[in-house]
């Protein structure tokens, strides 16, 4: 189901249902499309599901990483008026949601990470010095999924597009490095919230061993694996994705 794209201030957004917020972070390459199904599932079980449009491409390149997307989300959240979220981010949308919560520990209640960057990126924004060459970059985008049919016509056009957007491929190129340079190893101890970490099997992007540091590195997290599954477990798998969510909000009384 398409969701009207909200505009208020300087934020555009989607906002569905009523409840406990969810706010779900896209990533690098990630449209909000890709939430569809977590949407419209989670807006009728009592959340309010609302994502946000990262300024992934609009910030100043001095301010295009990943801590300055942590602060646009927590002034996000003080511009909704909500005291405390749950936050939902896939790949570098789990790592500004990681950052989220080390900066601001108060507003977060739990964390629900799938693919995430913040240990580990495996040239994330690297690998396009062919960009020019369609068929390349329709390889690398069905590499992220474990069956390559879900990288649709259109997920490859954007792609495409992104990395032949000159501007736009120095800001994924800073992001990735910011990625790195804002690694959360050291910090990830210190953080008692609740935290749901569903992975792919089948991730190359960020592999199982990072699903596994993550959980070893969070004090009160819980690892769930969805079987023939690549970087982007929400679009590949959504009813699966859907239902291990659910049970584990559903145990923690979210």
């Amino acid at each position: 189901m398409a969701h009207r794209l909200k505009k208020e201030r300087d934020y555009r957004y989607i906002e569905v249902g009523e409840g406990t917020p969810i706010i779900v972070l896209h990533g690098l390459m990630g449209g909000l499309s890709n939430f569809d199904a977590v949407t419209d599932y989670f807006s009728e079980r009592g959340y309010k599901v609302l994502i946000p449009e990262l300024p992934i491409y609009t910030m100043s390149l001095l301010k295009t990483n990943v801590k300055s997307f942590a602060k646009y989300l927590h002034d996000f959240i003080e511009f909704k008026g909500f005291d405390d979220v749950i936050l939902l981010g896939n790949s570098l949308g789990g790592h500004i949601g990681l950052y989220h919560t080390k900066l601001y520990p108060k507003k977060v209640k739990a964390l629900i990470i799938t693919g995430s960057s913040g240990l580990y990126e495996s040239a994330m924004g690297g690998g396009y010095t062919k960009r020019g060459d369609y068929e390349v970059i329709k390889k690398k985008a069905q590499e992220v999924f474990y069956d390559p049919e879900v990288a649709t016509k259109e997920i490859v056009d954007e792609v495409y597009e992104t990395v032949n957007d000159r501007n736009k491929l120095i800001k994924t190129l800073a992001i990735a490095k910011s990625a790195i340079r804002h690694n959360m190893a050291k910090d990830l101890p210190k953080m008692t919230l609740p935290v749901c970490i569903i992975w792919g099997k089948n991730d190359t992007v960020t592999p199982p061993e990072v699903a596994e540091e993550f959980n070893e590195l969070l004090p009160n997290s819980d690892l769930f694996w969805i079987d023939k599954c690549g970087h982007a477990a929400m679009m590949e798998h959504p009813e699966k994705f859907n239902q291990i969510l659910n049970g584990w909000l559903t145990d923690k009384k979210f």
